[in-house]
């Protein structure tokens, strides 16, 4: 089964068709909304759709939406809830996109977000590869620069700071490249488009702090985690140099819709010898396993949608 039937809005799961709102609306005037991404996926052999990480997500979510001055009834655990009644209603047995959204809900005109009235919604679809060359991605370094916290929080998931990300990406996409790197205000590495980094230099993994204005990545923080724990890999947070992905050895971008994408090229220079790296690709195939179940003491971090009765993932 394919395609998207429904959606969580106003509070209930109605037809896709109904979840609609006015040109009016302040989110869209605005961009005065936040929004998430979880991915969910199907393992064949236990015929099972897992959500990775739902209240994490959704917890950041909320973050986000307070940044904005939003509040509502639900929990993260609740919300929860709610994705998987919207999941088996689609009846998915194949990978998918989950988008929360919540936004200012006026129909009118006024820059503000107090005294606002505050929606939020989700729906979802079948996705398999946001980089379709995810194997050997080839980038550029943008000119145009990260957003910085103290302008629009870039720790959220803001709607309105994502017009930076839409700049990046189609000036690189149209120059030939499948994506690219962005600094920040101080001259220092902070994202791709829409993706966390990480470069390997002397065996060691590296990536940008949270305080370099990157998202704090729920898929960034696993890769460390599994990276630490599980694959015996050092890896250090800390400002990274331009010249510094010139010299690494291995690149990869990650993120909830990119998953794991390595990088080969940077404009005109290989990444190390050219081809996807060792260390990109076992944390790649380990991260794989994780998400599917295949991975004992991560099941945890799994949420069962067709489960008869579904334990919400910590």
């Amino acid at each position: 089964m394919s395609g998207t039937r429904f959606a969580f809005f106003k509070g209930g799961i109605v037809p896709i068709e109904q979840a609609n709102i006015s040109i009016m609306n302040h989110a869209l005037n605005y961009g005065t909304a936040a929004f998430g991404g979880i991915r969910a996926y199907w393992n064949a052999d236990e015929e099972q759709l897992f959500i990775f990480r739902p209240v994490e997500h959704f917890t950041r979510l909320l973050q986000s939406a307070a940044l904005l001055r939003m509040s509502f009834p639900w929990t993260a655990q609740d919300l929860t809830q709610h994705l998987i009644e919207l999941l088996r209603a689609e009846g998915y047995r194949e990978n998918c996109y989950v988008r929360p959204l919540a936004y200012k809900d006026l129909n009118g005109i006024g820059v503000r977000l107090h005294d606002v009235p505050d929606s939020l919604s989700m729906w979802a679809m079948p996705f398999a590869k946001y980089i379709e060359n995810d194997g050997g991605a080839h980038v550029h370094f943008s000119a145009w620069r990260r957003v910085d916290d103290n302008a629009i929080p870039a720790r959220g998931k803001i709607a309105g700071s994502y017009v930076n990300s839409a700049l990046i990406k189609s000036d690189a996409v149209l120059s030939g490249y499948d994506e690219a790197l962005v600094l920040n205000q101080d001259g220092h590495v902070s994202e791709a488009s829409a993706a966390n980094i990480f470069v390997v230099r002397n065996g060691t993994v590296l990536t940008p702090p949270v305080t370099s204005n990157v998202l704090e990545g729920i898929t960034r923080r696993t890769i460390i985690q599994l990276l630490r724990d599980d694959l015996g890999v050092e890896v250090v947070e800390r400002d990274i140099d331009r010249t510094e992905v010139y010299l690494a050895e291995e690149m990869f971008l990650c993120g909830t819709g990119v998953q794991i994408a390595a990088v080969t090229k940077v404009e005109h220079r290989p990444i190390g010898d050219g081809a996807l790296g060792e260390i990109t690709r076992r944390v790649r195939d380990y991260q794989n396993d994780v998400l599917y179940g295949r991975v004992a003491k991560y099941r945890e971090w799994l949420t069962p949608v067709y489960a008869e009765t579904p334990e919400v993932a910590r």
